[in-house]
């Protein structure tokens, strides 16, 4: 079946599964690439943006040719910037269906039962994590021949290179532990949802990307991610004369100490004159308290993924970042404004006792890899 084709002349039925903000962004990039037609017009004509977030099961605009399926998290950050995604494409005329997916213990049952109709009948089917067990319990119910993945950030590399060495689908930051119970038990599923992301005569796997992908498996179309999407709708911005940085989540994961992390935040902002320290949507409150308290930068809690937010600006002229996805997502949504992206090392020294014996080697192939930033080396606190 062609990328293109769906049945009896009609346009292939498209389903996409995401679980973050950086995931739907990607679907939005994804779906304007392909020339996807959004329906028109919007069933809620001129309802504001933040009523319209309040409106509970709003019925799907008909002659959409993509709906958005978000497998909602927990968290309320990611929540709260999904919801503001959700927006976005449905101001593009896509549906949207906001699930509770996690919202109880028969949560998952009731969500799953209620997309197995949907799924069965889609001619593709977009994900956005294909680590995420959910998202893998769902590929095991699809009839799709077209599959694609789309950019759930650093992780896409992993996704790839495993893919290509037929390996089985692990987080890089949990690589090389030992599997649990839970990961034993789901083990089958996991399996069965390599072999459907593999290649074949009947199935088509395209993967959509701005990460740099090294090792391409065999049979896989791979294609640029440029954010031309965001480009057409933000921006250009206004450019501050001082320096923002971004923050990470590595201290969450357990894999940045936390007290080298701020020693290193604080000597980076003084030596740039940072004012400004974007968080990212995982760190934890506690954490950015601290941050604010000890290096007297702005925390700011985004609203929306940060290549948004950026090409919307105010934004610094330079933007300072450890090894994460925006060192190679913000030099394309920012090309041509005169922003510069530097990012910082991560010193081996920095891990905690449990990071993954791949940690670095990854993060150093992260920073490496980045086209079109500055790279610094690894700060040393004074």
């Amino acid at each position: 079946m062609s990328p293109r084709a769906g049945h009896a002349g009609h346009p292939p039925r498209t389903l996409a599964f995401v679980e973050s903000p950086v995931q739907l962004l990607n679907v939005l990039e994804w779906a304007h690439l392909q020339g996807l037609r959004g329906a028109d017009p919007d069933p809620l004509g001129s309802v504001p943006a933040q009523i319209r977030r309040t409106v509970a099961d709003v019925p799907p605009p008909a002659g959409a040719e993509l709906t958005v399926v978000v497998l909602s998290p927990t968290d309320p950050m990611t929540r709260g910037q999904l919801r503001r995604m959700a927006d976005l494409a449905r101001d593009e005329g896509y549906r949207v269906r906001w699930e509770e997916a996690r919202g109880g213990t028969t949560a998952p049952f009731s969500t799953i039962g209620g997309l197995a109709g949907a799924l069965r009948r889609a001619d593709r089917i977009v994900m956005g994590d294909p680590f995420s067990r959910y998202v893998q319990l769902l590929l095991t119910i699809t009839r799709a021949h077209d599959l694609i993945v789309v950019d759930d950030g650093t992780a896409t590399m992993e996704f790839v290179a495993q893919l290509a060495r037929g390996e089985r689908l692990v987080r890089w930051h949990r690589k090389g532990g030992r599997p649990g119970p839970r990961d034993l038990l789901f083990a089958p599923v996991s399996s069965s949802a390599r072999r459907r992301l593999t290649p074949s005569a009947h199935r088509r796997v395209e993967v959509f990307s701005s990460m740099p992908v090294t090792e391409t498996p065999d049979g896989v179309t791979v294609t640029v991610n440029d954010f031309s999407w965001t480009r057409a709708r933000f921006g250009p911005p206004r450019i501050t004369k001082g320096a923002d940085m971004v923050g990470t989540s590595l201290v969450e994961t357990g894999v940045v100490d936390g007290d080298r992390y701020l020693d290193a935040v604080r000597a980076l902002s003084k030596a740039h004159g940072t004012t400004r320290y974007f968080a990212h949507r995982r760190e934890s409150t506690e954490k950015l308290h601290r941050l604010a308290a000890e290096t007297g930068l702005e925390i700011v809690r985004p609203d929306l993924p940060l290549e948004l937010i950026a090409r919307r600006g105010p934004i610094g002229r330079t933007i300072l970042s450890f090894p994460s996805t925006v060192v190679h997502t913000l030099p394309l949504a920012l090309v041509g404004t005169g922003v510069r992206v530097a990012v910082c090392d991560i010193d081996p020294s920095w891990l905690t006792e449990n990071a993954s014996p791949r940690a670095q080697g990854f993060l150093s192939g992260v920073t490496g890899t980045a086209r079109d930033v500055h790279r610094l080396a690894a700060v040393t606190p004074a």
